[in-house]
């Protein structure tokens, strides 16, 4: 990743006393500017400190250390994600609009102006539990509400709806990652119907009455 100095970010000026509420919420988005252009190994907390305005002591009253840091912001990255995923799938009860409601959350996420999905889906601590844990739970709770619609659609037992709902969610992150760093030439919109059109046409085969292993009615 780029350095914090290539990023195009500058430090902000140091500036007076300001709400707990405020001033967490500062800290933690010049953490973010940092952890997304450094990486968290790379990254220092007097780097974040300078890159918000403030003393370490300041930076550290909020957070006592890199790791809580970061997994504060992860957690409110994962739970952005999980949060547009459960209002795209009550946006409307028409499931192929669902799909594909349900593909533009994964694509607005990474196409975001603060790089904030390179924490959960290209972290380079996920050999951390705590950290592993939040990422898998992104694709988990997604997944358990896809699985919902799918199981009262279909009928399929709840294992079988979990496993095609799992590979709709990779489907979306994946195909949304690989947009974002290989085919930006492809409008954003475009790209997100593109992949819904193939997600719909292998969902939409089953249906209630299919028999989930022979596929006849």
């Amino acid at each position: 990743m780029n350095d914090v100095a290539g990023s195009g970010a500058t430090a902000r000026p140091r500036g007076g006393r300001l709400p707990r509420q405020e001033r967490r919420a500062q800290l933690l988005d010049s953490a973010l500017e940092v952890f997304v252009a450094q990486g968290y190994h790379a990254a220092a907390m007097d780097d974040i400190a300078e890159r918000a305005g403030v003393s370490k002591p300041v930076l550290y009253q909020h957070f006592p250390g890199k790791l809580e840091l970061y997994l504060a912001l992860l957690d409110a990255s994962c739970d952005a994600v999980v949060d547009n995923c459960r209002v795209a799938l009550e946006s409307t009860h028409d499931n192929k609009q669902r799909v594909a409601a349900t593909m533009d959350v994964f694509f607005e996420y990474v196409a975001g102006d603060t790089g904030a999905f390179r924490l959960v889906f290209e972290s380079d601590l996920t050999n951390e539990p705590a950290v592993r844990e939040r990422v898998d739970k992104v694709t988990t709770d997604c997944a358990e509400m896809i699985a919902s619609v799918i199981h009262e659609d279909t009928g399929l037992p709840d294992i079988e709806a979990k496993l095609l709902a799992v590979s709709l969610v990779g489907m979306a992150q994946v195909s949304a990652r690989f947009w974002l760093s290989e085919t930006s030439g492809i409008k954003q919109s475009a790209a997100a119907a593109l992949v819904a059109g193939l997600a719909w046409r292998g969902i939409r085969g089953y249906p209630l009455t299919d028999d989930p292993v022979t596929g006849h009615h």
